[in-house]
């Protein structure tokens, strides 16, 4: 299998607790990440991985007055998309079935029937478009 390049560096945990923020507030100060980070480092450090994910891509930053106001670069489903390519060529040499078949083998997290008939639908989709 082809290896995908990913979109975007890969985020370290902290990073991805910052975009989870940001993604979810649609665009957030410094203080206001700090605020919701769990077990929160400094302000300083915060400013600190906020710049990281700048220089990453991640984000992008306007002025408001004094305070930078951060926002996410891209949608977060297309991250989400490039992630889990990244993911699936990582841990399982490229191949999406091995990948959905570690997703149904999960311990503790079955699927609905909704979700199992929802992936029926996506596959068989998948077919008639020859993907």
């Amino acid at each position: 299998m082809t290896r995908r390049k990913p979109d975007l560096d890969p985020l370290s945990r902290r990073e991805r607790q910052i975009m989870d923020i940001v993604y979810r507030r649609g665009q957030a100060t410094i203080r206001e990440v700090l605020d919701e980070l769990p077990d929160p480092p400094t302000y300083s450090a915060v400013r600190a991985l906020v710049r990281v994910l700048e220089e990453k891509g991640h984000l992008r930053h306007t002025q408001d007055g004094p305070t930078y106001v951060y926002a996410p670069t891209r949608p977060r489903d297309r991250v989400a998309t490039s992630a889990l390519a990244h993911v699936v060529d990582t841990f399982f040499g490229g191949s999406a079935s091995d990948a959905v078949a570690a997703l149904l083998d999960l311990d503790g997290r079955e699927l609905s029937r909704a979700e199992l008939d929802e992936l029926g639908t996506m596959i068989e989709q998948a077919r008639k478009e020859g993907r």
